[in-house]
């Protein structure tokens, strides 16, 4: 598997710390219900009421309703409505895999961003629960914000729990170059370079104790797959997601053959109610945004298999090792 070489550096210098010109990229540390719903509704009637623009809301699905009733019944100047400027996800569900949460950023910044606008995006892809791993994606994906909306017109509203634990706060604090608490905004002096911060979180996948392999080629794909297939429906994956599971299987050793030195190891386990597919190849990622945005089709440089694979699983882990990619897909059971 590989993508285009990283030969530019794409971002050394941190996002505007204002939202003037550039990306706007603060982070918010709050400590009540009330303190969160008076901070990101002060940032939403900037955005829609102040500036008529359009804004993304993509929170836990808790906080979604005290958020619309801030703006129910609310017009501006001659009839104007800003609520229906207002778009709304359950992050919950949206960010389930942290690795699809960017693509949505960027599909809504594209139809609204121009020289005349700036649309606001409020995205909280951690919560207080979230798991260990799913936890270091999400935060895999707070650092890339920093990559994929480089010199963009576009705020980015990152809101913390300052309930979670202190190693995501501490992370929090690295990744966005403006820290908003206790009412204040301030610029992080911790803030560092995003491919630093992602390099960080490229710690050593835990070994399954027992797992099913399987080597293939070119000539043992189909073998691969009807083995993935009956294995999962052992698991007990319903006949829906095994064809998401077939599909993301399919993909990811199919790249192996075509871009990773033409052969691969298929390894598959169950951990809890998690099935779990790792593919390791010989091949390279060198692009640190594969997957996480919808690939152009009339682009040469591929990444389709990436972010077909994060669209299907409910987490996707990629480490490079000495001399092989790892990728690890997971689906949890029905």
């Amino acid at each position: 598997m590989t993508t285009h070489s990283r030969t530019t550096t794409y971002f050394r210098q941190p996002p505007g710390r204002g939202p003037g010109s550039g990306l706007f990229h603060p982070a918010l540390f709050y400590r009540s219900d009330q303190e969160y719903l008076d901070a990101v509704g002060r940032f939403l009637r900037v955005a829609v009421r102040g500036r008529g623009d359009h804004a993304l809301v993509a929170v836990p699905g808790r906080r979604l309703e005290p958020l619309r009733g801030l703006f129910e019944g609310v017009r501006g100047g001659e009839g104007d409505d800003p609520a229906g400027r207002i778009t709304w996800v359950d992050m919950e569900e949206a960010g389930r895999n942290p690795g699809r949460i960017l693509s949505l950023f960027r599909e809504f910044a594209d139809r609204h961003e121009n020289s005349e606008s700036r649309p606001a995006i409020v995205g909280e892809p951690l919560w207080v629960g979230r798991g260990t791993a799913e936890t270091r994606e999400a935060l895999r994906h707070e650092a890339l914000v920093n990559l994929a909306f480089a010199g963009r017109r576009v705020s980015v509203l990152c809101p913390y729990d300052t309930a979670l634990p202190e190693h995501v706060l501490t992370q929090a604090r690295r990744i966005h170059p403006v820290v908003t608490e206790d009412g204040r905004r301030r610029i992080s002096h911790e803030y560092a370079d995003p491919l630093d911060v992602c390099g960080s979180f490229d710690t050593p996948l835990p070994e399954p104790s027992d797992p099913l392999v399987i080597a293939f080629g070119e000539h043992e794909l189909a073998l691969a797959r009807g083995t993935a297939e009956d294995w999962a429906s052992s698991c007990g994956l319903s006949p829906a997601r095994r064809t998401d599971w077939l599909l993301a299987i399919g993909e990811a050793t199919g790249n192996s053959v075509r871009h990773g030195g033409g052969q691969g190891t298929l390894r598959m386990w169950r951990t809890g109610d998690s099935l779990i597919a790792e593919i390791r190849d010989g091949g390279r990622l060198t692009d640190p945004l594969v997957g996480r945005r919808r690939p152009d089709p009339r682009s040469p440089h591929g990444g389709r298999g990436v972010w077909i694979m994060h669209q299907l699983c409910d987490l996707v882990e990629i480490r490079a090792e000495a001399g092989s990619l790892v990728l690890r897909l997971h689906m949890t059971l029905d």
